[in-house]
């Protein structure tokens, strides 16, 4: 195998990548179930022959990472990804059976699901793992090939992510491509069969028109603010139980991350003293508990820092999850709880990604409604109730890309459920199944046989069976 080529140059570097892996493509467009199975067999096997490596490439990139955060929220989804792909493909994959309904009799209609050719995939730097290898399971198992843009801010995960792929594919097939923001933005405008992004909102803005000159169809999973609310039915201790570890998990860098709370207005000093009491017991010393990551870098840290002082400018109250004061000077911050917000704060008006927490007493139910109704559609939407007529209103009255009732960001990790945004946060589905079918073409088929019925409906018209055909089908 040839190593998996690194680009960091230019825009005819990545246009020639690209057409390779299209003229491959056309030498082999429909590649076996067998072949398809045996590079996610491959593929499988190297994500576990380097998850040390990666997990210290991880680490070294956040500057601390805890190694089961890595397990858990980027290697084991792969693995799994796999083992339920690698199960169900050959029924993925085999030709549905249509009705054709009597006008079309005696023709079969089937649905084939074929390859759309070479998939772009954007990286971001919080899960530069799931978030690459990911799409690329779905790409492979639907017979593409895939070129994959991975973030300049994970360094040291990139070079044994490439190490790893290359030790598999050669770049005809994945291709491995780093560099800045000027590389990204040619790479959004690449002609690829199909282009998955995964980050901000706004950046998907532009991703989406780079995309458009081409008619590149896209799959963009952005963000947005995922709230929580929690309904007066529900205990305060349960409520943080369900949901602390959700924001917790990577420093709340994570799209489906909890952004803000609804709580009873009564019940809000409740929240914060058993958030603090949670919080403690699952990261004992925060300052120097290795289970808790760091902000990524210096960049994000700063903004998040910007944000904080920006509410409290504003009037905003500031309690600290581990009950100790931020160290500016590390990357380190423990959930910070925030209590009378207000819009106009920077931290209010987009997606937090991060350990800031902000807190919303309400007294109606209908009015936290009103409130996520009146703003971009989340990502993710959390629930915190036992009371099904409670659970049933907020699901009728509410649009969000996915809900967890009674959790958070789990249900990410559902391999046999779509996982995707709407409108701000993102659009398209992938994931199991639905990955498979997204960088599918589904081409329909109608087969006649020696009997051709078709040429009732054609020239003469106005014939006896013409007539006899409309009075049949037009009622």
């Amino acid at each position: 195998m040839n190593t998996v080529t690194d680009i960091k140059n230019n825009e005819q570097s990545l246009t020639s990548i690209l057409a390779q892996q299209k003229k491959e493509y056309r030498l082999s467009p429909a590649p076996s179930i067998h072949y398809r199975k045996e590079q996610l067999t491959a593929l499988k096997k190297a994500l576990l022959s380097h998850q040390d490596e990666l997990v210290a490439a991880l680490n070294k990139d956040y500057g601390q990472r805890a190694k089961q955060d890595s397990l858990l929220a980027d290697i084991l989804p792969c693995v799994m990804n796999i083992n339920y792909t690698l199960k169900r493909l050959k029924k993925w994959s085999k030709p549905q059976r249509r009705h054709a309904g009597l006008l079309l009799s005696p023709a079969k209609v089937t649905v084939h699901y074929q390859p759309l050719g070479v998939i772009g995939i954007m990286v971001p730097w919080n899960f530069p793992i799931m978030l690459s290898i990911g799409p690329l399971i779905a790409a492979l198992a639907a017979g593409n090939r895939a070129m994959i843009k991975l973030s300049e801010f994970t360094p040291a995960t990139n070079a044994v992510i490439s190490s790893m792929l290359g030790s598999i594919f050669d770049d005809k097939t994945v291709a491995v491509i780093e560099g800045e923001a000027d590389v990204a933005a040619t790479f959004s405008s690449l002609a690829f069969d199909h282009l998955v992004f995964t980050g901000s909102t706004n950046i998907g803005r532009h991703v989406m028109r780079a995309a458009a000159n081409n008619l590149t169809p896209v799959t963009l999973e952005l963000g947005g603010k995922s709230p929580v609310i929690i309904a007066d039915d529900i205990p305060i201790d349960t409520a943080v139980e369900r949901l602390l570890f959700g924001k917790c998990l990577n420093a709340g860098q994570i799209c489906v991350a909890p952004d803000y709370i609804f709580c009873p207005q009564d019940k809000v000093d409740k929240f914060i003293s058993a958030y603090q009491q949670q919080f403690t017991a699952m990261y004992p010393k925060h300052a120097s508990n290795t289970d808790y990551a760091n902000i990524i870098n210096a960049t994000q840290h700063k903004r998040l820092l910007a944000w904080l002082d920006d509410a409290i400018d504003k009037g905003a109250s500031v309690v600290s999850a581990s009950g100790e004061e931020i160290n500016r000077q590390t990357r380190q911050m423990a959930t910070q709880l925030i209590t009378q917000v207000t819009d106009d704060m920077q931290l209010m008006q987009a997606e937090i990604f991060g350990p800031l927490l902000p807190i919303i007493p309400y007294k109606s139910l209908d009015k936290v409604v009103t409130y996520i109704n009146d703003r971009p559609r989340p990502l993710a939407l959390y629930i915190m109730s036992f009371d099904k007529n409670t659970q049933q209103l907020l699901l009728d009255k509410t649009h969000s890309g996915g809900v967890c009732i009674n959790d958070t960001i789990m249900h990410v990790a559902a391999d046999d459920a779509p996982f995707g945004g709407i409108g701000d946060s993102g659009m398209g589905h992938y994931h199991g199944k639905e990955g498979f079918l997204t960088f599918s073409k589904a081409k329909t088929v109608l087969s006649q046989g020696k009997i051709n019925m078709g040429k009732l409906v054609q020239p003469p018209y106005n014939t006896f069976m013409q007539k006899l055909l409309f009075k049949i089908f037009m009622r």
